[in-house]
């Protein structure tokens, strides 16, 4: 069962902290951080993220951008990238990291662009790539606990 999931983008003051902050909305049973491979150590997330996030209700006011480790690489059950090359750079960055490394915008065969310095309207259609990319994998997600739940209910108990 996937309980944490680590969102990755370069900076991490753009798409992965709306992403981290949707997807803890659409599964507050998760534990979801976020993480930049070239993070702007320290920085809040870039205004027009945050005030994208609070017309969807979710406040990132607090967030600082960290520095993808290989430590938060290992601990998470399911890494989401932006995009093909975010992806190859964490597999070699943490090999022990394959198969579990796919890009938010995998069910659509996407690559959620950056939108960092391009404006609002930039932003607007990285949100609503993250949202689509957010709502393919909770419903992933979801039906796969769900059909884990129920195959461990019927599974008969051994007993000695």
């Amino acid at each position: 069962m996937i309980r944490s999931i680590l969102t990755i983008c370069i900076g991490n003051i753009c798409r992965s902290p709306m992403a981290e902050a949707l997807l803890a909305s659409e599964l507050p049973n998760c534990v979801v951080q976020s993480a930049g491979v070239a993070a702007l150590v320290g920085q809040q997330a870039d205004p027009f993220a945050r005030e994208l996030m609070r017309a969807e209700g979710l406040d990132i006011e607090r967030h600082r951008a960290k520095q993808l480790m290989r430590s938060h690489c290992m601990s998470a059950d399911l890494l989401l990238v932006m995009d093909l090359k975010q992806k190859r750079y964490v597999e070699r960055f943490s090999p022990w990291s394959r198969g579990r490394v796919f890009r938010l915008g995998q069910f659509d065969n996407l690559d959620i662009r950056d939108p960092f310095g391009r404006g609002r309207a930039e932003f607007i259609n990285a949100r609503d790539s993250i949202e689509k990319g957010v709502r393919a994998w909770a419903t992933k997600i979801e039906a796969s606990d769900s059909w884990k739940k129920e195959s461990e209910m019927r599974m008969p108990l051994c007993h000695e």
